[in-house]
């Protein structure tokens, strides 16, 4: 009698060894950089580069720095501006109360001029300190001064109120319009020898431009409510005119 025959079950282990990783020694690897490509997706590849390439197609920009000459005139810039929007905000401050007792109608032009004031008196006083610029020494004077105009032309008349107006915009327009000329005359210059204007600089021009036109919106709303009228027309813008000039001469220097 034969046994069976048993067939032998041969069992197959995968022995995995643990692998330390402390152990094994640390190669350097290449550094790797992925760029997508800007081909539409369905044929978009995955380019690697091992190294950071200068973007060559887009040159640096090329500025000049300012020389003495130019900080200077800046400086003096936001100075006397910043000067002239307080006188500005003292000068409505002033003529509010008697004008708007007097013509109660004229309180919504009132408050619309003072609060464009107030704003380009707080846009220069942002720039003031931003770039450092020492304010002008003759602030109390010209707190006085600008306060004591306002309060005496309101008291005379909105007629003279108004003409107070116009004779300050139509010196204060003049004197943004000089700015902003001395500065596209810089800017014409650089870009003749090659150099880029800086966004701050061109920045710094529209808010020049912006101002004079809401001082010139002012000059107009003064003429529209009979500034022509006061008496004696010539003799009180000139004096006033006079003044501002002497004004911002003096705080551009101290």
């Amino acid at each position: 009698m034969s046994l069976p025959r048993i067939q032998p079950r041969v069992v197959r282990r995968n022995l995995q060894l643990p692998v330390y990783d402390f152990l094994i020694p640390t190669l350097p690897q290449p550094s790797r950089r992925r760029f997508l490509s800007t081909t539409p997706k369905q044929n978009a590849t995955v380019s690697t580069s091992s190294s950071s390439p200068a973007d060559s197609s887009k040159p640096q920009p090329k500025r000049k720095p300012l020389t003495k000459e130019q900080r200077d005139f800046l400086s003096s810039a936001l100075r006397v501006n910043q000067a002239g929007e307080l006188a500005a905000c003292l000068i409505y401050t002033a003529q509010t109360p008697p004008i708007i007792n007097a013509h109660p109608h004229l309180r919504p032009l009132m408050a619309h001029m003072y609060a464009q004031e107030e704003g380009h008196f707080n846009t220069f006083n942002s720039l003031i300190a931003k770039h450092r610029v020492r304010p002008t020494a003759l602030y109390p004077l010209w707190s006085v001064l600008a306060t004591g105009l306002g309060w005496s032309t309101a008291v005379m008349g909105r007629e003279a109120a108004m003409a107070c107006t116009e004779a300050v915009e139509t010196e204060i327009g003049g004197h943004y319009n000089n700015q902003i000329r001395t500065l596209l005359e810089i800017f014409e210059q650089w870009e003749a020898e090659g150099y880029e204007v800086g966004e701050e600089l061109q920045n710094l021009v529209k808010t020049l431009r912006r101002i004079r036109d809401e001082e010139l919106e002012h000059l107009d709303h003064a003429v529209d409510n009979d500034a022509k009228k006061a008496e004696p027309h010539w003799l009180l813008t000139g004096v006033i005119r006079l003044g501002c000039r002497g004004a911002i001469w003096v705080s551009e220097r101290v």
